[in-house]
């Protein structure tokens, strides 16, 4: 068993969490529940799953495979579009957790904002009351834009703890992330080494990657780790997952930052959740 040394920011509430987590995506059956526990055995503690992707089940078997105490791996799972509302997003959650074998999650978010069902709200209400129940540690949402945040911050009073954003050096999303920091949000990239964006390929980053030794993709996630924003790389090849999140001899400087700057395709180009749904 490898242990990595995994660097950890802070929740709003003084708890750490870790900079690097393992994406379970497309891990599915069998092959996706021997990948997870890959993970975990090389140290890894924060694992990204949800309802949507029909792999909660596999996660947990991989959580029980794995050798490692339960209690020291942060699950983060998150409601589907079809799940939203009031009860909806409680039995939705309560299914999750039957899926995954656990008492509670560590981490639980709204999966996206879904506006056309104008659900997002109540949904937010009942995670709060899961918390206060005791049922998550950690509540928060994914695929917000700031003014969506706001919504549910000025309904409630409670600000989400984490905002999982589509991120990487093609889609650096300033705005998002400024808002994020004014309001205590941990800002969390899926996508972190490109999707479907071509980014691996990229002159400047491949130049950036050549200079240190390293990967594109340890490049990509040095860059996030940086700005304390928390990655989720996805990956079945356990030396690729340790790769991932063995950074230390990634040190980039004002020049390389530079040309990373020059990736970012803007914000029009990341996935607009006033628009784009899913159930």
């Amino acid at each position: 068993m490898t242990t990595l040394s995994i660097p950890t920011t802070t929740l709003a509430d003084g708890s750490p969490f870790p900079l690097i987590g393992i994406g379970t995506a497309g891990l599915r059956g069998v092959e996706g529940a021997e990948a997870i526990t890959a993970a975990l055995r090389s140290g890894y503690r924060l694992v990204d799953t949800a309802a949507q992707y029909g792999n909660e089940a596999a996660v947990g078997a991989a959580l029980r495979a794995s050798g490692v105490d339960a209690e020291q791996v942060l699950v983060t799972t998150k409601i589907a579009g079809g799940d939203q509302g009031r009860e909806a997003a409680r039995e939705g959650y309560l299914g999750s957790l039957r899926r995954l074998g656990l008492e509670r999650a560590a981490l639980v978010l709204i999966h996206w904002p879904n506006p056309s069902r104008g659900l997002a709200l109540e949904t937010w209400r009942t995670l709060i009351d899961l918390k206060e129940e005791g049922r998550a540690l950690h509540i928060g949402v994914s695929n917000f834009r700031p003014e969506q945040l706001q919504e549910l911050i000025d309904a409630t009073g409670v600000v989400p703890e984490v905002n999982q954003i589509q991120l990487s050096p093609a889609l650096q999303r300033p705005e998002a992330v400024a808002f994020h920091r004014e309001h205590g949000i941990v800002t969390e990239a899926w996508g972190p080494i490109g999707s479907r964006d071509g980014l691996g390929e990229q002159f400047a980053l491949r130049r950036v990657a050549h200079k240190h030794g390293v990967s594109t993709a340890q490049v990509s996630l040095r860059w996030a780790v940086d700005q304390d924003i928390v990655v989720i790389p996805k990956s079945a090849d356990p030396q690729r997952q340790i790769d991932n999140a063995t950074l230390d001899q990634v040190v980039l400087d004002d020049a390389d930052r530079e040309l990373l700057a020059s990736l970012d395709l803007g914000e029009d180009a990341a996935w607009d959740a006033r628009e784009h749904e899913e159930w």
